[in-house]
């Protein structure tokens, strides 16, 4: 894998990556309009879960292109990113299972939540975060749980009500995965010089 890191670390890689997650998360947020409306203010940072996620790695990137490190932002990105991009692959083969289809947008939502899921750990390796920006980020990402499933202000997939108990059990431990994987590949894995050309 190792002749696979200078490809992302090519600066129009980079800003590839940067159009096309900006594009998402405008869209993202775009996407989350009407239920944003019903939020109470207090809630509002912690409804728009992908989009958000998709806004860290924006950062992140744009950081790199600089030739720079945000640690904070790269363990909130990798973190999120693989959490709601699996989540979002989950719900969306829940809602096929439960409807018996699915529209041309579940699938859109499949591919591009595994796509943020998958690049999000594939820049693992320039992370440059330390335990307690891990530590900041998972009291951030198990918050976030408690928002939304406990004040119940999670994303709404109104097909799927009778199942949040379930849903909730499966985010939660979702989160610990998460958190799992972005210690192992972003702290205890080998690191690698981010030398963009």
């Amino acid at each position: 894998m190792r002749w696979f890191y200078p490809l992302l670390a090519n600066r129009p890689m980079l800003l590839l990556l940067l159009f096309v997650n900006v594009a998402g998360t405008v869209y993202g947020y775009y996407w989350y309009g009407w239920q944003l409306k019903q939020t109470p203010a207090i809630f509002l940072p912690f409804v728009p879960d992908s989009p958000t996620a998709s806004l860290f790695f924006v950062f992140v990137l744009i950081a790199f292109l600089f030739k720079k490190n945000w640690p904070l932002l790269e363990a909130l990105a990798i973190v999120t990113l693989f959490k709601y991009g699996i989540w979002a692959v989950v719900m969306n083969f829940l809602v096929f299972f439960v409807q018996g289809q699915l529209n041309p947008i579940g699938l859109m939502l499949i591919f591009s939540h595994f796509a943020m899921a998958v690049e999000g750990i594939l820049f693992a390796p320039f992370y440059r975060f330390k335990w307690w920006h891990l530590l900041l980020t998972a009291i951030w990402t198990l918050h976030n749980d408690v928002i939304d499933y406990v004040f119940k202000m999670m994303p709404s997939y109104h097909m799927l009500d009778q199942y949040i108990p379930q849903i909730g059990y499966f985010t939660f431990w979702l989160s610990i995965l998460s958190i799992g994987i972005a210690y192992y590949t972003g702290i205890r894995r080998s690191r690698f010089t981010l030398d963009i050309n």
